[in-house]
């Protein structure tokens, strides 16, 4: 697959993650096809072209962390739009995944 039509899976599935909820990088591969994307994903995130359409900051790793990228200025400032959001996040600084993990099949 054309690395291109790849990110558009990924866009596509990206663009579905419901406000206050989020997906983690494998959960996005899964979705868009390849559950081996989960760095391909990352690096389509990366390159974003419209992140006013294309909501990565609701991605997190499988351990509900934050992304230690310069993509959305640090991880503080991904957790101040995921809490703006309306994530909820545990003492440990990570995402609560029991409670805002997007589930597809039911949203």
């Amino acid at each position: 697959m054309k690395q291109d039509g790849a990110f558009e899976r990924i866009y596509a599935v990206v663009r579905r993650i419901p406000k206050g909820r989020v997906a983690t990088y494998g959960q996005v591969a899964l979705l868009a096809g390849n559950p081996r994307w989960s760095r391909v994903v990352g690096y389509a995130l990366h390159g974003n072209p419209d992140p006013g359409t294309i909501p990565c900051f609701r991605v997190v790793n499988r351990f509900g962390e934050c992304s230690g990228s310069f993509a959305f200025g640090g991880p503080q400032a991904q957790r101040a739009l995921l809490e703006a959001d309306g994530v909820r996040f545990l003492p440990d600084g990570r995402v609560d995944l029991a409670s805002c993990l997007w589930h597809p099949d039911s949203n």
